[in-house]
């Protein structure tokens, strides 16, 4: 606890920084403001380990973004995908080197936090957050924040950080605005050992049957990791659209060990991140890759960011310096990961369009195929690609246009190393 926040007469303790929700997004911030030697109060309403709805991929960002010593659990490492396009013009495309990781979201989650406890924060489970208040009766002064939970306890803050999942309760709070937002299904699928083995090192990514809508495949040792993703309102569809993906894998004979859903709600470009001493991140914040829903990176990065400047608002006097501490976060989050969702957002509208297209030049042109790898394992983002290379920039507009040629046939094709 901060010297500040202590008193004589034992007053109720403030916590630097309090942060709510124990997933990527929360463990990163709540790791980014111990270690900056903060007092941390995480909190997550579950018990952990526990499962999420996720494919569990690390590309490069979501490595670069992990705490200094962090070693991923990783179940596979992966060198090929095969696309195809609607269960058609398949095509495996292989690499040398590793493309990127698969991971067990508990053990992940579970690992993150553990680093977050050793760099000082302290965790509480088992609690569920009401509400969040900035005035009022539960709040002493100005500087900080009130968090009740569920029978009325109030854990007080000076800065608090939003990190509770797409349905957020803080983000609620902070209003944050929301314009896509998709329903992904998923089931884990134990499997024989011969099974297991013909996917090790691959996976599956088959461009679906509704606009922007795709499945794939995740081998993690005796279990695939098969979902779908499309927008909310296809429920049905969506279903029907699993249940025949995984026939068509051979996979029906196979029951699963968990089937699960999730909505992915992803930001509005005039959405806030911050309302007063209050910040939100992740998923929370509708934060993730609107063209493939990728939410890892988003979550670890967004985070890291969090944390650092919910110590920065932690440390504000006055009103005026913790408006201008939350807007230096939004330009951050806004100049990063920003720039990636603008981009992904004009990739997922050529893609709902134009999904041959796009299957026809990731399975056969060699520098989207590199663009593809490049971004994987990190040592690129869609931001950077449109920036660098106008190249890039005029194909995503060739793309984009309404108008364009019908896409060129794809044929079966044998694998393929780069």
């Amino acid at each position: 606890m901060s010297s500040e926040n202590s008193s004589a007469d034992d007053e109720q303790r403030v916590w630097d920084v309090v942060v709510v929700g124990a997933g990527p997004a929360g463990a990163s911030a709540a790791y980014a403001a111990a270690v900056a030697g903060r007092s941390v109060l995480l909190l997550e309403k579950a018990e952990l380990p526990r499962y999420k709805t996720c494919g569990g991929g690390i590309i490069g960002p979501s490595r670069d973004a992990l705490p200094p010593g962090f070693e991923l659990p990783l179940q596979d490492r992966v060198h090929a995908v095969t696309f195809s396009l609607d269960g058609k013009f398949t095509r495996t495309r292989r690499s040398k080197q590793m493309l990127f990781g698969l991971i067990n979201r508990p053990e992940f989650d579970q690992q993150l936090v553990e680093h977050a406890q050793k760099a000082g924060a302290e965790l509480r489970t088992g609690v569920t957050v009401s509400r969040v208040e900035q005035h009022g009766s539960a709040v002493p002064d100005r500087r900080t924040v009130a968090v009740v939970l569920q029978g009325g306890e109030a854990v007080l803050a000076r800065a608090v950080v939003g990190a509770d999942g797409s349905a957020s309760r803080i983000g609620a709070h902070v209003g944050v605005k929301l314009d896509q937002v998709d329903l992904g299904l998923e089931a884990e699928i134990p499997v024989p050992e011969t099974v297991a083995e013909d996917w090790q090192g691959r996976v599956l990514i088959d461009w679906g049957p509704m606009p922007g809508s795709y499945g794939w495949v995740f081998p993690k040792g005796d279990t695939l990791t098969v979902g779908v993703i499309s927008a909310r309102g296809e429920g049905a569809a969506t279903k029907r659209y699993l249940e025949e993906f995984i026939a068509r894998l051979g996979l029906a004979g196979f029951e699963p060990s968990i089937s699960s859903g999730h909505l992915t709600r992803c930001r509005a470009d005039d959405s806030p991140l911050s309302r007063g001493r209050v910040l939100v991140c992740g998923d929370a914040a509708g934060l993730l890759e609107p063209w493939t829903r990728e939410g890892i990176s988003f979550a670890l990065r967004s985070g890291r960011l969090a944390g650092e400047w919910a110590v920065r608002i932690a440390e504000a006097h006055d009103a005026v310096d913790t408006r201008r501490q939350a807007l230096n976060y939004a330009f951050a989050i806004k100049a990063g990961l920003g720039v990636e969702m603008a981009v992904g957002k004009s990739m997922l509208a050529a893609f709902e369009r134009r999904p041959g297209m796009l299957h026809a030049a990731i399975t056969s042109f060699r520098p989207a195929w590199r663009a593809f790898t490049g971004i994987t394992r990190g040592s690129t983002t869609l931001g950077e690609l449109v920036r660098s290379h106008p190249m890039a920039g005029r194909a995503l507009s060739a793309l984009d246009r309404r108008s364009a040629v019908a896409a060129p046939t794809v044929a079966e094709s044998t694998p393929t190393t780069e």
